[in-house]
């Protein structure tokens, strides 16, 4: 149902109750006038009656009759004149005032007043005066046409006039119905013009407000999608990168290991083959075959250095444990001074291969920053499992981290010269679906905090 119907059908509504009790007053007027108009009258009438009935009663019947049917009728009054017998010697006739019409029964009963008689006795006779209302109901019920029409006719123009106005008053609504019909099919551009009305005109402007500002959220909205897609997309093409260079790390690793170093290994024994043999025999050979084969043994060691830092081998054949531990006893070795401690905390639930790389580089990158940036005497390692996921800790005893950009915070990714490594690990981590920080160390020294899910994205 519409705004306009229904203000349509409470307007009627109120006029229909305002002319029903118009009506119901009105009614009892006429109610009120006709039994004051009758009673008086049959008082009235009997008054005189009494007065001259006597006089002509003295004369007999006959003469009373004769006097009645001079009389004729007397205003809404039925006299009918009644012999010792009780017979009916006479009745008034009825009265030509709107003769042959009657108003209907229902309405002569609603306001019809309660029956009036006089009776005036006499030694022959009995002279009856009984109120007749009937021409002055069909006096009231042609009043009460009347007003009937007249009221159906206001209620009608009433009515006519409501809608025609209500409808010059909602019309600028239907036009902000059909821009918010335009806004749910997606066109969002949609603006509405000064509409007539206060309360029209508030809408409207709120309105066009509404849209602005959901059109400017929607391009919000859709920037950050993008950038999300293109998020989503670069850490894609960094994860594809950084398979590859693992890739290419391995197989440059197992180059290392399986063709030079095998061809160091032969080298160097051969130089000290050559040496032995030259043994009290050429001194000058002996020297320079012993000093290939310390260039070779040497040569091997770096090697050796070298392979881990490009692909951890032990990590594929033993698990992120083992690794760590190997990275530690390493680092044990060329860093004799060093006091190193590794804490592992794990389950028996295999730790994804991209995971446990990632925490594997993690670590020896806290290690390397450690000792080349900090200077430090102390690390100490902690990989441990939560409900969070796996959380490394790498804490030294060194300088320190950048400084923070406020105090209590972390250093997020660092862009300093020197510092790439972290950054690429920040990233790294950050598109696995973990945490990186760096912060300071309570007391001196620096903590890297790397947290990962178990299972990444």
């Amino acid at each position: 149902m519409s705004l306009r119907l229904k203000i349509n059908l409470l307007v009627s509504a109120l006029t229909l109750l305002f002319v029903t009790a118009v009506m119901a007053l009105q009614l009892r007027n006429m109610q009120e006038s006709v039994r004051e108009e009758v009673v008086a009258a049959n008082r009235v009438a009997a008054q005189l009656l009494k007065r001259t009935a006597w006089l002509y009663a003295a004369q007999g019947t006959p003469a009373m009759r004769a006097f009645l049917e001079g009389v004729g009728r007397v205003r809404s009054n039925d006299i009918t004149l009644l012999d010792a017998q009780g017979n009916e010697l006479y009745h008034s006739p009825p009265s030509p005032y709107k003769a042959g019409r009657d108003a209907p029964d229902w309405f002569e009963r609603l306001v019809s007043p309660p029956p009036d008689e006089q009776s005036i006795g006499f030694p022959d006779g009995k002279l009856v005066v009984r109120a007749n209302a009937s021409r002055a109901i069909i006096d009231a019920w042609d009043s009460a046409s009347v007003m009937v029409g007249s009221a159906l006719a206001l209620l009608a123009v009433v009515n006519a006039l409501v809608f025609w106005l209500v409808g010059r008053a909602v019309r600028p609504f239907a036009r902000i119905v059909g821009a918010l019909g335009e806004v749910e099919a997606g066109r969002f551009g949609v603006q509405l013009p000064r509409l007539p009305g206060v309360e029209a005109a508030a809408i409207g402007a709120a309105f066009n407000r509404m849209v602005a500002q959901l059109e400017d959220h929607i391009e919000t909205e859709r920037r950050a999608v993008r950038a999300e897609m293109q998020l989503s997309d670069s850490r894609e093409l960094a994860r594809w990168v950084e398979r590859h260079v693992e890739q290419e790390r391995r197989m440059i690793a197992r180059e290392l290991h399986d063709e030079l170093g095998q061809s160091v290994t032969a080298m160097r024994s051969m130089a000290t083959s050559i040496a032995q043999r030259s043994k009290d025999k050429d001194a000058p050979t002996e020297q320079a075959a012993r000093l290939i084969a310390d260039e070779c043994s040497r040569l091997y060691d770096a090697m050796h250095g070298i392979i881990p830092r490009l692909a951890p081998l032990v990590l594929d054949r033993f698990g992120l444990a083992e690794a760590l531990d190997d990275l530690a006893e390493r680092t044990r070795r060329t860093q004799r001074e060093l006091r190193l401690d590794l804490h592992v905390a794990l389950d028996e639930q295999p730790v994804p291969p991209d995971t446990a790389l990632a925490l594997y580089r993690a670590a020896q990158e806290g290690v390397t920053n450690a000792l080349r940036h900090g200077q430090a005497r102390h690390i100490t390692l902690d990989l441990r499992r939560d409900a969070q996921g796996l959380r490394l800790q790498v804490t030294d005893d060194g300088t320190g981290p950048p400084p923070a950009p406020a105090a209590g915070r972390p250093t997020q990714l660092p862009g300093a010269p020197g510092h790439y490594g972290l950054r690429w690990l920040a990233e790294r981590v950050e598109g696995l679906g973990g945490r990186f920080a760096l912060l300071p160390a309570p007391g001196r020294g620096a903590r890297l905090e790397v947290c990962l899910p178990m299972e990444t994205r």
